[in-house]
């Protein structure tokens, strides 16, 4: 199996849209494929509820399925799945190289995305006098990308559960539009449509930044789903913080508007790679695609994936205003999660303080250039390494013999270390602001943020795994 596939990427979809299943042919369409239906099953009409229990045990929660009531009855339909358990369409069985180029994209464009944020912060000074504005109101460029990303994922990420959506639908769209909107933004020539340009690119950016781990999910068997996000979560953190490194040296010598022309070399690259080669990794959207095929090659009516089954007779807005509210209804009526949300929130706002704090420490207090400056984000991706060295080390020798033994346990269990990691997070911020001193040697505040961003790994990856659990069965 090759690592690299074209016919599922974007290419090659839209190569099949426009010239019909001529080109990029799947097995199923190929000469003297033959199909074994399988044996019809009655089922019951569906109706879209979301789960409206709030007290559900942690047992409960493993079990859950959207609830549906019994409808009308409909004639036996046969289920299309796998044709083995081998299925080289099944991204659960893909070969390793296959997963690793297909996450490695993924990373990719979510390492794109995040650089956004940061990249313009070594431009913020010279637009006190570009467009004479105060230094608190140019710190808008990067609050205003953050508070944008911080919302599109509510609206945009849940579209990709949809089993006629699909994954790569709502990626690639919407990293699309965020191309041509950074080309806007670095031609603007005024303050106001810079920060309106901000929040949208962070908008149409952010949902990749909440879907990127469904998507490891949907290549990684659970109990290896962690090593996937330690991944993924390093590219989360990588991004802001290098961000400032790309464009700290370039703004100074030319405008801020170099910032945003880097941004757009590193976007188009990576949607280049995700246009020919990132497959679509939804299992319910590569079956339900199947079921077409196959009716068409058979002529058999009967033939349905088991979402169209489950979904078949729901309205697609019915199915639309579902997902749409499932994330708002599961953060509203389990206290857990919504203390996991706000506190995330919490860490990873005092993160972005950061680029705030930094030239106040290390250009006005010691005396570097911003070019310089930009380096000191390094000690992030350093953290990086330390966080996730301790959270692998957990979960190779703790989590994983855990779960062989007693199952998967309780979320209090699981999320022990997190209390250890947010009790020692103050220490790190609280020796950077206390050594940020003239006499004090600029490698002692380093050593706080070190120490703060890799508590802020560990309890990222610990409560992003306890909602992908949570929210799992939805």
């Amino acid at each position: 199996m090759s690592a690299f596939s074209v016919r599922d990427a974007p290419f090659g979809q839209l190569c099949r849209l426009v010239f019909g299943p001529k080109v990029f042919l799947y097995p199923d369409e190929k000469e003297g494929f033959q199909y074994q239906a399988p044996e019809e099953t009655p089922v019951e009409t569906p109706t879209p509820q979301a789960n409206s229990s709030s007290g559900d045990t942690d047992a409960d929660v493993e079990k859950a399925e959207p609830e549906s009531s019994p409808g009308q009855s409909k004639p036996g339909y046969q289920t299309v799945g796998w044709y083995s358990e081998t299925d080289p369409e099944n991204p659960q069985t893909w070969s390793l190289a296959k997963k690793i180029v297909t996450f490695f994209q993924i990373c990719l464009l979510t390492f794109s995305v995040y650089c956004g944020s940061a990249i313009i912060t070594p431009a913020q000074p010279t637009f006190v006098e570009v467009f004479g504005v105060s230094t608190q109101k140019s710190s808008l460029a990067l609050s205003m990308y953050v508070l944008g990303y911080g919302v599109g994922p509510l609206f945009f990420s849940p579209l990709s559960e949809i089993p006629a959506v699909g994954r790569n639908v709502p990626y690639f769209v919407s990293f699309t539009l965020f191309i041509v909107i950074t080309a806007v933004t670095s031609r603007v020539s005024n303050f106001a449509g810079l920060i309106v340009l901000r929040f949208i690119q962070g908008l149409l950016g952010g949902p990749v930044l909440a879907t990127g781990g469904a998507s490891a999910g949907d290549i990684l068997s659970f109990p290896k789903l962690p090593y996937g996000l330690a991944f993924w979560g390093c590219a989360t953190l990588a991004g802001p913080a290098l961000g400032p490194l790309l464009s700290g040296f370039s703004v100074p010598l030319s405008s801020w508007r170099w910032s945003m022309y880097e941004l757009l070399i590193l976007c188009g690259f990576t949607w280049i790679l995700l246009f020919f080669f990132l497959p679509e990794t939804n299992a319910d959207f590569i079956l339900l695609n199947r079921a077409k095929r196959l009716r068409k090659l058979t002529g058999n009516e009967n033939l349905r994936s088991d979402s169209e089954i489950k979904q078949g007779s729901i309205h697609f807005l019915s199915l639309l205003g579902v997902y749409l509210t499932t994330p708002f209804l599961v953060t509203l009526k389990d206290p857990s999660v919504a203390f996991i949300n706000v506190y995330t929130g919490l860490i990873y706002g005092i993160f972005y303080s950061y680029f705030e704090s930094f030239p106040i420490v290390y250009t006005q207090i010691h005396g570097f250039s911003l070019g310089i400056m930009g380096t000191i984000f390094l000690c992030v991706v350093v953290a990086c390494f330390f966080g996730a060295g301790t959270y692998l080390a957990l979960v190779k020798f703790h989590y994983e013999p855990y779960v062989y033994q007693h199952g998967i346990g309780s979320p209090e269990h699981r999320l022990l270390p997190a209390v250890f990691a947010a009790l020692i997070a103050p220490c790190g911020i609280l020796i950077f602001a206390w050594t940020s001193r003239e006499w004090i040697n600029w490698v002692v505040p380093t050593i706080g943020i070190v120490l703060y961003m890799s508590c802020v790994f560990v309890v990222g990856e610990l409560t992003r795994r306890e909602d992908f659990r949570v929210l799992r069965p939805f």
